[in-house]
């Protein structure tokens, strides 16, 4: 079995990236956006691809920088801090313990 390797220095340099950005994307609440959520530590969800995205709902605007924010996945995820819905006819998963703050510079 071949073990995943993180590629920290890779999200350093989008991070980077990332916060030298303008805000300008509008979002509002219930919807979703794919979402820079980076290269994380242990068991956090991580993006994918070269740009380190993951579907995400806004489910909370604090401002027009700031949202709470549920990641997504597609992945069939049972237990009590799961909740499944359709989305554009396929089947999703809320990953409700991973319930964050995001800036809207991350969004995709």
């Amino acid at each position: 079995m071949s073990k995943y390797i993180k590629n920290f220095d890779g999200w350093n340099v989008q991070k980077k990236v990332i916060d030298g950005l303008e805000n300008k994307k509008t979002f509002h609440e219930r919807e979703v956006w794919f979402i820079k959520i980076g290269e994380n530590v242990g068991f956090e969800q991580n993006g994918k691809g070269s740009e380190f995205l993951r579907p995400v709902v806004v489910y909370k605007k604090f401002s027009k920088n700031v949202f709470l924010g549920i990641p997504l996945t597609k992945t069939v995820k049972e237990g009590k801090f799961y909740s499944r819905f359709e989305f554009k006819r396929q089947a999703s998963f809320a990953i409700l313990s991973q319930i964050r703050l995001f800036d809207s510079k991350r969004l995709g």
